[in-house]
């Protein structure tokens, strides 16, 4: 059972650039257990919403609270509390550590917790099909295969909520599928949130709910 208690509250949520406005007063929550995709048209500001709401862009008006945090006025010292232990994003550009094999960058979060979990790690490539590449270096794997490192990465640790910002924009149909049904296990099975910003709508529609952004601010598809 979805606990209805908002996981994430946003309310009033504007955002511009210079003059152009991008978020304007946006209002929605998403509980826990609750897995929500984000669709609208490309440029419409699905990434700078996810970047807001993880304090890695700072709105210009509006209040986010995740997990009870506020983040639209919380400093630099709980913002990185918050990202470490209650949030999992995923990354269109990845972020993915070229120093460190497959292995050691999904295991980071774990071990900015204080937990290592080798085993962990490894049932988390099984899940994304990378169980036999964690020794690899980044540059030796394809944009899909990155891709997935970048998804095994944000859900390792057991997040609260999972930002994922076009996880499957880079895999083939069946390893989308794949990674999709790992987001939904995790909601299924730790009580997460997911709000994923996707353009497909296979994707869209296995989400418990569609928001749609757009210039005239968000609403259910």
């Amino acid at each position: 059972m979805i606990d209805r208690m908002p996981l994430l509250q946003v309310q009033g949520l504007a955002k511009s650039f210079g003059a152009v406005p991008v978020l304007r007063a946006l209002d929605f929550t998403l509980a826990r257990g609750e897995f929500v995709a984000l669709v609208g048209e490309s440029g419409v500001g699905k990434s700078t919403l996810l970047n807001c709401i993880a304090g890695l862009e700072r709105a210009d008006a509006g209040t986010i609270a995740v997990a009870g945090i506020a983040v639209h006025d919380a400093g630099e010292a709980t913002l990185a509390r918050l990202r470490r232990e209650h949030l999992g994003f995923v990354f269109q550009a990845f972020h993915v550590l070229p120093h460190l094999s497959v292995a050691e960058n999904v295991a980071l979060p774990l071990l900015l917790l204080g937990r290592p979990d080798a085993a962990r790690v490894q049932a988390v490539l099984d899940a994304v099909g990378l169980g036999t590449l964690g020794a690899r270096r980044p540059a030796e794997l394809s944009g899909g295969q990155l891709q997935r490192v970048a998804i095994a990465r944000a859900v390792v640790h057991a997040p609260a909520l999972i930002l994922a910002d076009e996880p499957t924009g880079n895999l083939d149909p069946a390893t989308a599928q794949r990674v999709l049904e790992l987001l939904h296990q995790q909601v299924r099975e730790t009580g997460a949130g997911c709000l994923l910003a996707t353009h497909s709508a296979a994707a869209a529609q296995r989400a418990d709910r569609v928001l749609r952004l757009g210039a005239d601010g968000i609403h259910p598809a």
